[in-house]
This record gives structure tokens, C-alpha cells and sequence, in this order.
């Protein structure tokens, strides 16, 4: 009899799993697809960098517990800087050691990753003594050929991710930068759906980077990591000037996450990540009061709330009854930032205000 290729688990069969289900506890998972976002030059390479260094020597990370695991690490943008932040670390971290971190590997080639992720696969595994426990990739505009905008180009990228994740029971960790109003990862919102985790880097009022897990499935939300760049000099140029580098030390701050919105539910997060997806396929420029803004009718922005909304419901028409029930709800309790109005038979809406 052919081997079922689906197969059924009954419940007392279903066990959890033994092994530790962290890389760093509270940041990293074991396994899963991690996106880290921020906007440029705000430290999210760097401290990416300095976290999955810390996995593969498997020291403690920021008084959290690390599982030790080899780390390959895709260095797609900024590849020259590279070597001068390894450098930085091994004179900072390694000066007491023998100044190599053996579990660490990194990849300089430019990357398609739809098209190339098995050819991917393959290399890790031919050159890799044992599988990788994370796959970094830095960043997702360098490593996507397509639009991030767009659903099917966003679907393809996250199934090579998957891919990788599969092949390796790893953690593939993307980094990628922020929209244009710098309050969610850049192009399709499909990208946090998918994510097991995503953590937000940014820098604060005194130049301090301040990563925070914002959404998590298997994890508490909100933890946060402050660190500062610290400079670290590495000797001399041909010119006989200073290089240098930096690498990240724990900061003082108060590390308490930051407050969410006045009524920022679940929901109203659905509706403005629907209303950013339906305004970048289908808005339109408009005048209000001498000014041009962008708007949208409301209908698209009911569709993309429906993809996003999750019920209970098997019936098709029930589940899209339920979504359009707290669609409407939400529409006629609108947050302050948002204005609706009725044009032409058409109802728009569109943002003012602080995001």
C-alpha cells in the first residue's frame, strides 16, 4: 500500500516539542520566518549582526539565554563595510579569545532568492559542517527581484524564505526597510502575516537603537533592546588616517515598550495595514480644502480588510458577512487620523493628521 503522503496525527499522539523553541529567548525563534525593519541608517543591520554573532558562539544575549547554532549571514547591501565590523567585533568581544568565531559564515553574492534558493540550499549544505540555525538575509529590496508591493511577487519571496526555513529547520531572519511613512515594514502587509515575529529598530532622541518585538506567535510582545554604537578605531589607512567602526553596547534607557495608540485593538490594526495595501494599489489624488491628498474608496479598502480579517466561520458567506459587520463597525468609528466622504457616488477616505 502507497505510503499516505498526508498524514493524520491523532491528538494524544501530539507532543511539544522537547528542544528549546528560542535562539535568543524573547527575540529570536528557533525556527520561523523574522522580519526586522526599520527605517535607513537606524542600526537594524548592526544590530542584527551583533545578535546572531552571539548565537554562534552561544553567549548570552543582554541577560537572555541563546541556544549556540551556526549562522549564515547573506550580506547583500553595504558588503565592503563588512570586514571593518568584524574587526570592530573581534577587537571589542574576541581580544581574550582566539578571535574567530568558527559557526559564522557569510555570503557576498548578489541574490535573487525566488529564483535562486535552491542553488542556495545546495551551497549551504555542500559547505556547511551541519545545518544552519539562522539564515540572515540583509536586506529584502536587494534580494527580491519584483515588487515588494505586490501580492504575488511578495508570495513567491515568502515561499523561497519557507524554503529555506524547511530545508534546514532554521530561522530565516529578513531584514527590510520601512514604508514611506515609517510605521510598518515596506510594501505588501502579507509580509507581517507571514512573519513568526517581527521587531522594529529605531534610533531615539539621543541616537540610541532601540530594537522591539512587535508581533510574536509563540512569544510575549514587547520586549525591547537598547544598545548604542560605540566607536572602536582599527588602526590606519593608506593615508595614515584613523579607521574605524562601531559595535553595540547595552544602553540606558527606559526599556518599557512603547504605548500603543488610544484604542489601537487588533482590529484597527487590520484596518490601517488594509487601508496602506488598498492606497498604494488603487489611490487617487485628490483636492480637500485647496490641498491634494491621497484617497481611496472605500470599497477597496473593504476588500484588503476582508483578506486580513480572520473569524471563526467555516460557511464562506458567514466569515464575509462577520468581516463585513466589523468593517462597517470600524468605518463608522473611525480613529481621528482618518476622514471619509462621499463624492460622485463614491465613498472616499483618506488620513490627516499625525500617523
Amino acid at each position: 500500500m502507497e505510503e499516505p503522503r498526508f498524514k493524520l496525527i491523532s491528538f494524544d499522539k501530539i507532543k511539544r516539542k522537547q528542544t528549546a523553541a528560542y535562539l535568543i529567548k524573547g527575540l529570536i525563534p528557533r525556527t520561523g520566518f523574522v522580519v526586522i525593519w526599520g527605517p535607513p541608517k537606524c542600526g537594524k543591520s548592526f544590530w542584527t549582526f551583533d545578535a546572531v554573532l552571539h548565537v554562534a558562539l552561544g553567549r548570552e544575549y543582554r541577560g537572555r539565554r541563546v541556544m549556540v547554532g551556526k549562522v549564515v549571514y547573506l550580506a547583500l547591501e553595504g558588503q565592503d563595510g563588512f570586514g571593518d565590523r568584524a574587526d570592530a567585533f573581534r577587537l571589542r568581544h574576541l581580544e581574550d579569545g582566539p578571535g574567530n568565531v568558527p559557526g559564522f559564515f557569510l555570503i557576498k553574492e548578489r541574490t535573487d532568492l525566488v529564483r535562486d534558493h535552491v542553488e542556495l540550499i545546495r551551497c549551504i549544505r555542500s559547505q556547511c559542517d551541519g545545518a544552519p540555525s539562522a539564515v540572515v538575509i540583509d536586506t529584502m529590496n536587494r534580494s527580491l527581484v519584483g515588487s515588494e508591493s505586490k501580492d504575488e511577487d511578495m508570495a513567491a519571496y515568502i515561499k523561497a524564505a519557507d524554503a529555506i526555513r524547511e530545508a534546514f529547520d532554521c530561522a530565516v531572519i529578513v531584514i527590510h526597510h520601512c514604508g514611506r511613512d515609517e510605521t510598518r515594514p515596506r510594501g505588501h502587509t502579507s509580509l507581517t502575516g507571514a512573519a513568526d515575529v517581527q521587531i522594529s529598530v529605531k534610533r531615539d532622541r539621543d541616537g540610541n537603537v532601540i530594537a522591539e518585538v512587535e508581533y510574536a506567535k509563540d512569544m510575549p510582545e514587547g520586549a525591547v533592546i537598547a544598545s548604542r554604537l560605540e566607536l572602536v578605531e582599527l588602526g590606519l589607512d593608506q593615508d595614515g588616517d584613523p579607521l574605524t567602526s562601531c559595535v553595540l553596547d547595552p544602553a540606558e534607557v527606559d526599556q518599557k515598550p512603547a504605548a500603543k495608540k488610544a484604542g489601537e485593538t487588533k482590529v484597527i490594526r487590520i484596518f490601517r495595514d488594509a487601508f496602506t495595501e488598498a492606497l498604494d494599489s488603487h489611490g487617487e489624488t485628490i483636492q480637500v480644502r485647496g490641498d491634494q491628498v491621497r484617497a481611496v474608496d472605500t470599497q477597496h479598502l473593504r476588500e484588503e480588510f476582508g483578506r486580513r480579517y480572520a473569524t471563526g466561520e467555516i460557511d464562506q458567506k458567514k466569515r464575509t458577512a462577520t468581516a463585513n459587520k466589523a468593517f462597517r463597525r470600524t468605518l463608522n468609528n473611525l480613529p481621528s487620523q482618518f476622514v471619509t466622504e462621499v463624492r460622485d457616488d463614491r465613498e472616499l477616505i483618506w488620513r490627516v493628521g499625525p500617523r
